[in-house]
């Protein structure tokens, strides 16, 4: 168990360069260039931008802001009309008050949504953690259910469910640190089984060289009060500079946005150069750079062929398979094993010997 009460992470300032190439850039293309306002991708898409330009501590001009600021006037006719989507309604108004934007529409629509109780009508426990947490960023989070919190630990206590290839899981448990941290200002309280799922879920993200997972690891990990392996972070920082950015009309967004902008969060976590690339307020994509193969699959096939005679044990399994893999999959593992202290104990449940 962490042995941290009380984690206070340090947030340095995102680096963004002037307005026009920087914070404001980047929100006035998402919020006018990419997609159209009605479409639920469009507020997912702003959502997620304006949760990481806030939670990493970034400077936003009012120029930034004011790409915004027709969105967060109609705010309320919006959730009056669109309840279904207040989480992402309620986390954009507070972010934007919380980024400078003047008023208190995000306090008023937060009452609304504690008194009307839409929290409770989540079927999901992580769905229902995230609505509270934002309530609670207005006082409103004394309504967290008994249990709830013990629920969500539970689960990120299960290792073996991150050992095997699952994005949904992987996701749901880097966001479970992010609600239980408050985005890095708490403790999460995560214990020594948490710690290690964080680290099989890692290690199948490096094999898979998936940097948008990976780096969501790496902030829980920092959340957590833990530094992440060397290996993993020089790999993200790489692949954070090799993505490439376009603009103009005919820029293709079905793209790597969200990688994108999680591999930068996690370079403001770390304390690095984040955002360096060069912005402008139009119509943007973001690509990242060319994947060699596919590895998770390639292992994951010589795996299954292998049958009853599957390995627990990677050496092993390296010496009856090793000439089935190509030269870039062998050196990832090979590498991923002799730097990752969680490695065999991943490998065991990867493995999934003996399990037939």
């Amino acid at each position: 168990m962490n042995a941290m009460n009380n984690v206070i992470t340090f947030r340095p300032a995102v680096r963004i360069d002037a307005p026009e190439s920087g914070a404001a850039a980047l929100i006035t293309s998402f919020a006018r260039h990419r997609r159209r306002e009605d479409d639920v991708f469009w507020l997912k898409e702003n959502a997620e931008l304006l949760n990481i330009l806030e939670c990493t501590g970034a400077a936003v001009s009012e120029a930034g802001l004011a790409a915004l600021e027709p969105f967060y006037q109609s705010v309320e006719k919006r959730l009056a009309f669109f309840p279904q989507y207040y989480r992402f309604l309620l986390s954009m108004a507070l972010d934007l008050e919380d980024l400078g934007m003047p008023g208190e529409t995000g306090t008023r629509i937060a009452a609304t949504i504690a008194r009307q109780g839409y929290a409770a009508a989540e079927l999901s426990d992580l769905q229902r953690m995230e609505a509270l947490r934002l309530l609670a960023r207005r006082g409103h989070g004394e309504t967290v259910e008994d249990g709830l919190k013990d629920r969500l630990r539970a689960f990120c206590n299960r290792s073996g469910t991150f050992a095997l290839p699952n994005r949904k899981a992987a996701y749901e448990l880097t966001h479970i640190v992010f609600y239980l941290s408050e985005y890095g200002r708490v403790d999460p309280l995560l214990g020594e089984q948490a710690i290690t799922s964080l680290h099989f879920a890692g290690n199948l993200a490096f094999i898979e060289q998936n940097s948008d997972i990976l780096s969501e690891v790496c902030i829980a990990l920092h959340y957590a009060g833990e530094t992440p392996p060397a290996l993993w972070t020089a790999w993200l920082e790489r692949e954070t500079h090799l993505f490439s950015v376009e603009s103009g009309d005919a820029v293709s967004i079905a793209d790597d946005y969200h990688d994108f902008l999680v591999c930068n969060w996690h370079e403001s976590v770390r304390g690095g150069q984040a955002f360096r690339k060069p912005f402008s307020p139009e119509r943007m994509g973001f690509t990242r750079s060319a994947r060699a193969g596919a590895p998770l699959r390639e292992l994951s096939e010589a795996l299954f062929e292998q049958g009853d005679a599957r390995s627990a044990d990677w050496s092993a399994t390296r010496a009856q398979v090793g000439a089935r893999l190509s030269p870039g999959t062998l050196d990832i593992v090979d590498t991923l094993a002799g730097q990752s202290t969680h490695f065999d104990a991943f490998f065991e449940g990867f493995a999934r010997a003996g399990a037939q």
